[in-house]
């Protein structure tokens, strides 16, 4: 059965599209990506946070295949569409897309938003694609995290719950 939020999740090439068409018409694109495989308060954060950046949300998710070369065996947790699914679900998140590659290069050059955003741990001079960003008039912003909240804690703190 499709839901509402099916909708927000869109192509690469749609989306490439349509980012030209926002822009032409003054709308701020914002760019950010991740795994998302446990959701939790932090990715929400930064999803809400990010939005009051600009005016249309883009939230690149990362495929299967590209988390299990990230992040090794027994990852993801949750499947694709499923994550595709529940980012989508969000009010701040206008459109979500899944992309295959380790990094979202390929992406940021297809889509070419105005803001790129990725949460403060990652270094300006490590985001992917913040250069190419910058280099076409767009801006990099780094997003505090909320301490605390990671999927790898998560994970570790569900694995003890499940020794007991």
């Amino acid at each position: 059965m499709a839901r509402n939020f099916d909708a927000k999740i869109r192509s690469r090439t749609w989306l490439s599209r349509s980012v030209r068409r926002f822009q032409r018409a003054g709308r701020r694109v914002v760019l950010t990506n991740g795994c998302f495989d446990l959701l939790h308060v932090g990715h929400i954060t930064l999803f809400q946070q990010a939005k009051r950046l600009g005016d249309v949300l883009i939230v690149a998710v990362n495929s299967d295949a590209s988390i299990k070369t990230l992040k090794g065996p027994g990852r993801p947790i949750i499947p694709q569409h499923d994550r595709a699914q529940l980012v989508a679900a969000l009010a701040s998140v206008d459109y979500v897309t899944i992309f295959p590659e380790a990094t979202p290069l390929n992406l940021i050059k297809a889509l070419r938003p105005d803001v790129l955003v990725k949460g403060a741990d990652w270094s300006a001079s490590g985001i992917v694609g913040g250069d190419l960003v910058r280099q076409c008039g767009g801006r990099v912003a780094r997003i505090p995290l909320i301490k605390d909240y990671s999927t790898t804690r998560l994970i570790a703190r569900i694995g003890r719950l499940s020794r007991r």
